[in-house]
């Protein structure tokens, strides 16, 4: 296979792995976490008229869904990818980044949160996904 279609299969197989795991995180996130009373969690609207009453529980899935989707989808393209593994790791994580950016823009939240976010859920996952993707990779090596 041609490295740049294995690095652009590595990077796609990323990002639908990453955005499956946010997707699934945020969907379980409001059954586990329940919002406040009439809250709807997929209304704009009704989240930001709600912002003054949710506590911080109501904020530990979204930055879940966040970091760990980043950090699966940036492992998984770190394991797949060929040549420039970290550029293209890095570059998942930077997609998800302004995913985030995006999100931050158009749905209320405080900014200690948004704050913790940005900094937190999106470069270091792709960074950890680097030393994972190591591990995991050397552990495929040695037992093929």
């Amino acid at each position: 296979m041609s490295p740049v279609l294995k690095n652009s299969l590595a990077v796609i197989a990323g990002l639908v792995v990453g955005g499956a795991v946010n997707m699934a995180l945020v969907v379980i996130g409001p059954i586990l976490v329940p919002p406040p009373p009439g809250v709807d969690m997929t209304d704009v609207e009704s989240l930001a008229g709600a912002m003054d009453q949710m506590g911080p529980q109501h904020f530990v899935f979204p930055f879940l869904a966040h970091a760990l989707g980043t950090l699966a989808g940036a492992t998984l393209t770190y394991v797949l990818a060929g040549r420039n593994r970290q550029m293209l790791t890095y570059g998942v994580g930077v997609f998800f980044l302004l995913g985030g950016i995006a999100a931050a823009r158009m749905i209320p939240a405080p900014a200690w949160f948004i704050a913790l976010d940005l900094l937190l859920a999106y470069i270091p996952m792709a960074w950890l996904a680097t030393r994972l993707g190591d591990r995991v990779g050397n552990r495929i090596k040695t037992s093929a």
